[in-house]
């Protein structure tokens, strides 16, 4: 079998094929997939053409959720915490 180079350890692939996965193994599995993937490929054109890949015939598959999640931007960070005062002559 020729190894795909967008999925070179086979970890998506194999995700599709097993029954009664749950989107926390996907994400497990997703993790894996991403760090996995060799320098220099662009991630996200990486996980476009496996998404082009596997949802026209598995929609509904958690690893296709969880692989759109991947593709959408994170929101701005926001500060956390409390309001503090703070004087402005320091």
């Amino acid at each position: 079998m020729k190894r795909d180079p967008l999925d070179t350890k086979g970890l998506i692939r194999e995700a599709y094929r097993i029954d009664g996965i749950v989107i926390g193994e996907c994400r497990s599995i997703f993790l894996d997939w991403a760090l996995s993937v060799p320098e220099g490929q662009d991630v996200q054109a990486a996980m476009a053409e496996l998404i082009a890949r596997y949802q026209p015939d598995n929609p509904d598959h958690p690893m296709t959720q969880v692989m759109l999640e991947g593709q959408k931007k994170p929101d701005a960070p926001r500060r956390r915490g409390g309001w503090r005062s703070r004087s402005r002559d320091s």
